[in-house]
């Protein structure tokens, strides 16, 4: 029997990023050329929990593909991990008859709309809005291009001030498990090197040296007179702990 999709529920969950406010405005005006209902669910699956159901048309996009983050709000939602939050959840999608959903986010808000039609049956399309780039089907998840210009932006203007000062910057981007960011953005911006998640870097593992240390009350005042700002040689400036900076002439390898 062919199920017949009158009105569906589209939500934003998990980290927001650019662009989804077009796909909720591309959703919501296809629907309606189709003559089906849209509702907009507030702050993800949280919202369909707790009842934050709002009827979208397509004057409630307008203004809206230019603007960042989500007019839909997001948030992280713990009860949605359970299988009582997810029953309520369905409960509450019935009362308001949705028969469908459309989920906008990251990897975990995927696999937990995953999750969710498996137990119920439930018509569920996943659109891939994340800067991370992490999921597999598609070349580029929604929001990664322009985080990735983001990052190049910055870069240039941090530049300036590394310029000034003779020194290597070490610029940390986003990305959780994948490298696409950190790799993409150092060939962009012209970048000595990049450190990824899925490589490992010639010279052997890192290792994290304490943010602070803690000094004895007698120790205080030695610390505070070896600590001085002083005028250093070029060797003892660029050397740190246990990492040594690089000067333009001992080139990095490039990525």
């Amino acid at each position: 029997m062919e199920r017949i999709i009158k009105t569906i529920g589209v939500l934003t969950s998990g980290g927001d990023a650019p662009g989804m406010n077009a796909a909720i405005r591309a959703v919501t005006r296809t629907a309606r050329y189709h003559d089906i209902n849209v509702i907009g669910i507030m702050r993800g699956y949280l919202g369909l929990i707790e009842n934050e159901f709002v009827k979208f048309t397509s004057s409630s996009v307008s203004n809206t593909i230019q603007r960042g983050g989500t007019i839909l709000k997001t948030a992280r939602c713990d009860a949605f991990l359970t299988p009582e939050g997810r029953k309520k959840a369905y409960e509450n999608m019935l009362a308001a008859g949705i028969d469908a959903l459309v989920v906008i986010g990251g990897n975990g808000s995927l696999t937990g709309a995953q999750l969710f039609a498996r137990e119920y049956d439930i018509p569920i399309i996943g659109l891939p809005g994340t800067i991370d780039n992490d999921l597999y089907g598609t070349d580029c998840t929604i929001g990664y291009d322009s985080a990735l210009n983001t990052i190049v932006e910055c870069v240039d203007k941090i530049r300036d001030t590394a310029n000034s000062h003779d020194r290597i910057f070490f610029i940390e981007v986003m990305g959780r498990d994948a490298g696409f960011l950190a790799q993409n953005s150092a060939i962009a911006s012209g970048a000595e090197a990049a450190i990824i998640p899925e490589g490992h870097h010639p010279g052997g593992r890192y290792r994290r040296r304490p943010a602070r240390r803690l000094y004895r009350e007698g120790q205080a005042q030695e610390q505070e007179q070896r600590h001085r700002p002083c005028v250093r040689s070029p060797e003892k400036r660029r050397r740190r702990g246990h990492v040594l900076r690089r000067t333009h002439k001992e080139r990095i390898p490039p990525v």
